[in-house]
Protein backbone atom coordinates (compact mmCIF):
# COMPACT_ATOMS: atom_id res chain seq x y z
CA UNK A 1 0.00 0.00 0.00
CA UNK A 2 1.46 3.70 -0.98
CA UNK A 3 1.51 6.02 1.90
CA UNK A 4 0.86 9.96 1.13
CA UNK A 5 1.86 11.89 3.94
CA UNK A 6 2.60 15.91 4.07
CA UNK A 7 5.58 16.87 4.34
CA UNK A 8 6.27 19.49 7.44
CA UNK A 9 9.26 22.37 6.58
CA UNK A 10 11.25 19.96 9.39
CA UNK A 11 12.04 17.84 6.20
CA UNK A 12 13.55 20.19 4.05
CA UNK A 13 16.71 18.20 3.58
CA UNK A 14 14.68 15.25 2.50
CA UNK A 15 12.72 17.30 0.12
CA UNK A 16 15.78 18.69 -1.15
CA UNK A 17 17.08 15.63 -2.16
CA UNK A 18 14.24 14.47 -3.91
CA UNK A 19 13.76 17.83 -5.42
CA UNK A 20 16.91 17.54 -6.96
CA UNK A 21 16.45 13.61 -7.65
CA UNK A 22 13.92 14.80 -9.87
CA UNK A 23 15.38 17.73 -11.62
CA UNK A 24 18.77 15.65 -12.53
CA UNK A 25 16.35 12.69 -13.81
CA UNK A 26 13.88 14.72 -15.81
CA UNK A 27 15.28 18.17 -16.32
CA UNK A 28 13.09 18.53 -19.01
CA UNK A 29 9.54 18.33 -17.10
CA UNK A 30 10.23 20.95 -14.93
CA UNK A 31 10.21 25.03 -14.31
CA UNK A 32 13.43 25.13 -12.87
CA UNK A 33 17.17 23.52 -12.91
CA UNK A 34 19.00 21.53 -10.49
CA UNK A 35 22.09 24.54 -10.90
CA UNK A 36 19.31 27.20 -9.72
CA UNK A 37 17.91 24.96 -6.66
CA UNK A 38 20.89 22.88 -5.75
CA UNK A 39 22.48 26.00 -3.76
CA UNK A 40 19.02 26.83 -2.15
CA UNK A 41 19.57 27.41 1.92
CA UNK A 42 17.88 25.96 4.68
CA UNK A 43 15.86 28.86 4.91
CA UNK A 44 14.72 28.60 0.81
CA UNK A 45 13.71 24.75 1.34
CA UNK A 46 11.69 25.71 4.12
CA UNK A 47 10.00 28.54 2.44
CA UNK A 48 9.23 26.13 -0.75
CA UNK A 49 7.39 23.71 1.45
CA UNK A 50 5.52 26.82 3.17
CA UNK A 51 4.43 28.01 0.04
CA UNK A 52 1.73 25.78 -0.48
CA UNK A 53 1.64 21.65 0.51
CA UNK A 54 3.95 19.08 -0.77
CA UNK A 55 3.14 15.76 -0.18
CA UNK A 56 5.53 12.52 -0.11
CA UNK A 57 4.72 9.07 -1.20
CA UNK A 58 6.28 5.91 0.09
CA UNK A 59 6.03 2.21 -0.72
CA UNK A 60 5.77 -0.31 1.69
CA UNK A 61 9.24 -1.37 3.33
CA UNK A 62 11.20 1.49 1.16
CA UNK A 63 12.62 4.18 3.48
CA UNK A 64 12.95 7.25 0.87
CA UNK A 65 10.19 8.57 -0.88
CA UNK A 66 9.11 7.29 -4.11
CA UNK A 67 7.70 10.57 -5.08
CA UNK A 68 6.79 13.50 -4.46
CA UNK A 69 3.74 16.51 -5.73
CA UNK A 70 2.63 19.92 -4.71
CA UNK A 71 0.13 22.36 -4.51
CA UNK A 72 0.93 25.87 -4.97
CA UNK A 73 -2.49 28.71 -5.10
CA UNK A 74 -1.86 31.62 -7.31
CA UNK A 75 -4.59 33.81 -8.53
CA UNK A 76 -7.18 31.84 -6.56
CA UNK A 77 -6.02 28.43 -8.81
CA UNK A 78 -4.82 25.28 -7.05
CA UNK A 79 -1.97 24.21 -9.52
CA UNK A 80 -0.03 20.21 -9.04
CA UNK A 81 3.81 21.49 -8.62
CA UNK A 82 6.67 19.25 -9.30
CA UNK A 83 5.43 15.82 -9.70
CA UNK A 84 7.87 13.63 -10.03
CA UNK A 85 8.35 9.66 -9.54
CA UNK A 86 11.66 8.02 -8.97
CA UNK A 87 12.44 5.83 -11.92
CA UNK A 88 12.21 2.37 -10.01
CA UNK A 89 8.76 3.21 -8.28
CA UNK A 90 6.83 4.05 -11.47
CA UNK A 91 4.28 1.57 -12.35
CA UNK A 92 2.87 1.31 -8.72
CA UNK A 93 0.56 3.95 -8.64
CA UNK A 94 2.42 6.12 -7.07
CA UNK A 95 1.80 8.63 -9.31
CA UNK A 96 -2.18 8.49 -9.15
CA UNK A 97 -1.47 8.68 -5.38
CA UNK A 98 0.04 12.01 -5.55
CA UNK A 99 -2.46 13.14 -7.60
CA UNK A 100 -5.50 11.55 -5.53
CA UNK A 101 -3.73 13.12 -2.37
CA UNK A 102 -3.40 16.94 -4.20
CA UNK A 103 -7.27 16.62 -5.58
CA UNK A 104 -8.49 15.72 -2.06
CA UNK A 105 -6.41 19.02 -0.40
CA UNK A 106 -8.02 21.24 -2.96
CA UNK A 107 -11.25 19.60 -2.46
CA UNK A 108 -10.97 20.21 1.11
CA UNK A 109 -9.88 23.88 0.47
CA UNK A 110 -12.98 24.26 -1.02
CA UNK A 111 -11.86 24.44 -4.79
CA UNK A 112 -13.88 23.74 -7.89
CA UNK A 113 -10.69 22.11 -10.17
CA UNK A 114 -7.22 21.55 -10.03
CA UNK A 115 -4.74 22.61 -12.79
CA UNK A 116 -1.33 21.86 -14.22
CA UNK A 117 1.20 22.81 -16.15
CA UNK A 118 3.44 19.38 -18.48
CA UNK A 119 5.72 19.89 -21.07
CA UNK A 120 4.18 19.00 -24.03
CA UNK A 121 6.90 16.19 -25.28
CA UNK A 122 6.29 14.27 -21.77
CA UNK A 123 4.13 11.86 -22.59
CA UNK A 124 4.06 9.67 -19.95
CA UNK A 125 3.14 12.34 -16.93
CA UNK A 126 -0.25 13.57 -20.01
CA UNK A 127 -0.65 9.84 -19.95
CA UNK A 128 -0.79 9.75 -15.96
CA UNK A 129 -2.79 13.29 -15.85
CA UNK A 130 -5.38 12.10 -18.48
CA UNK A 131 -5.95 8.45 -16.63
CA UNK A 132 -6.69 10.82 -13.43
CA UNK A 133 -8.97 13.25 -15.47
CA UNK A 134 -7.28 16.22 -16.35
CA UNK A 135 -8.31 17.41 -19.49
CA UNK A 136 -6.82 20.37 -21.81
CA UNK A 137 -7.55 23.85 -21.38
CA UNK A 138 -5.81 24.78 -24.79
CA UNK A 139 -3.24 27.10 -22.89
CA UNK A 140 0.29 26.97 -23.59
CA UNK A 141 3.48 28.98 -23.18
CA UNK A 142 7.43 27.99 -23.24
CA UNK A 143 9.10 25.83 -20.09
CA UNK A 144 10.77 29.04 -18.48
CA UNK A 145 13.82 26.54 -17.88
CA UNK A 146 14.26 25.45 -21.77
CA UNK A 147 11.93 27.50 -24.12
CA UNK A 148 12.89 24.98 -26.86
CA UNK A 149 9.89 23.40 -24.52
CA UNK A 150 6.45 24.35 -24.38
CA UNK A 151 3.78 23.45 -21.34
CA UNK A 152 0.69 22.67 -22.02
CA UNK A 153 -2.09 23.43 -19.51
CA UNK A 154 -5.02 20.70 -18.17
CA UNK A 155 -7.64 20.92 -15.22
CA UNK A 156 -9.41 17.96 -13.44
CA UNK A 157 -13.17 19.19 -12.13
CA UNK A 158 -13.30 18.88 -8.57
Amino acid sequence: MIVVREVSPDEWESLREVRLAALLEAPYAFDSTYAREAPFTREQWRARIARGVTFFACLPGIQEPAGLAGVYVEDGAPDVVSLWVRPSARGNGVGEALITATADWARASDHKALFLWVTESNAPARALYERCGFALTGEKQPLRSSTALTEIRMRLPL
